[in-house]
């Protein structure tokens, strides 16, 4: 889209089905790997990303010509595809959650995502989930924050 300028920075967060306890500490380097090529490969620099059993966190720019939606399904469906082509049972739960991330902030999030097994010794999936939500201020009712 000649003459459209864009800088969108987004941290995205997605659990696997149920939040079951899918993605092998083994397979984690190469899931994430393969999220980020699939962002280099639809026009979204991916700039960290990382998670533990149950869940991912992605750091990327969304292009102009792309919408949140279409990103995050492009970034899951490819990579529940992967991850099923590999032998594994594996599905992503419906939803994510998508936080607007300014430049003053993005080294801070980048350690963040960087940082999520030793963050997990300390506070659940779920603890992180709503307490994200709280902290940018996204209304939701706790019943059906994890479908």
């Amino acid at each position: 889209m000649s003459h459209s300028f864009a800088e969108n920075r987004l941290h995205a967060v997605f659990s696997t089905k149920e939040r079951r306890n899918l993605i092998a500490k083994e397979i984690q380097p190469k899931l994430w790997a393969y999220l980020a090529g699939i962002g280099r490969n639809h026009g979204m620099y991916v700039s960290a990303v990382g998670g533990a059993a149950n869940h991912a966190h992605v750091l990327f720019r969304l292009p102009a010509d792309l919408t949140l939606a279409k990103a995050i399904l492009l970034l899951k469906s490819n990579s529940s595809k992967w991850m099923n082509e590999q032998g594994m049972r594996f599905a992503w739960q419906e939803g994510y959650g998508a936080f607007s991330v300014s430049a003053s902030n993005l080294s801070a999030v980048t350690k963040y995502i960087q940082t999520q097994e030793a963050h997990h010794r300390k506070i659940s999936f779920e603890q992180e989930y709503l307490a994200l939500l709280k902290k940018h201020g996204v209304e939701f009712n706790p019943k059906y924050a994890f479908g």
